[in-house]
């Protein structure tokens, strides 16, 4: 065990480090389920810095069905090991190998909260005249039509205002909080 002094900026680097690489795999996996345009600057620099990752278990690890099943067992893994290291790091009594259980609520809460920031993201930048050319632009509407256009066409924009990004934000909020702390009891996470 380190000293406490160094224990909290060692756990920030490490859950910093880890996660952002972590939500650029996940990100490239629901580029590929949302079928983005894979031509964009922004997502030709995710497949730059995931691909070296990806190619070794591509070999093993084929996609099904238009999911990239290699990227999820990437996020499984660099979760798991995340988890792992901060419970070795901190003295938890678990298992380490209960990180193994550990990863499939933080890779639920990880799409869950990626998927709350893309809508965010896509309604804050709808109260500016932003170019639909600009390639953040058409990422974030890719990413997001899946949950927005459903509750758009049932809830119409009130004085040219749309609100469908509030129920959404609203909905996927929920989700987390509902789904996540049975998720992480049911595999004794300490996290």
């Amino acid at each position: 065990m380190t000293s406490s002094y160094l224990l909290f900026p060692l756990i920030f680097l490490l859950q910093t480090l880890f996660g952002l690489y972590t939500a650029v795999v996940a990100i490239r996996f629901l580029l590929q389920w949302t079928r983005a345009d894979f031509y964009n600057p922004i997502s030709q620099f995710v497949v730059r810095v995931t691909t070296p990752a990806l190619r070794p278990l591509r070999q093993f690890i084929p996609g099904y069905g238009g999911l990239d099943l290699a990227s999820l067992v990437l996020i499984w893994l660099l979760t798991t090991v995340e988890l792992a290291l901060l419970a070795l790091l901190i003295g938890s009594p678990h298992s380490i190998l209960g990180a193994i259980g550990w990863a499939i609520p933080s890779m639920v809460e990880l799409f869950i909260n990626l998927m709350l920031f893309a809508v965010l993201a896509r309604a804050l930048l709808s109260w500016v005249n932003s170019d639909p050319r600009n390639p953040m632009i058409g990422l974030l509407t890719r990413l997001t039509d899946s949950v927005m256009l459903p509750i758009q066409q049932r809830i119409q924009p009130i004085g040219g205002v749309d609100l469908s990004p509030l129920f959404v934000i609203i909905g996927l909020t929920l989700l987390n909080m509902l789904l996540i702390p049975p998720l992480k009891w049911l595999v004794d996470s300490p996290f």
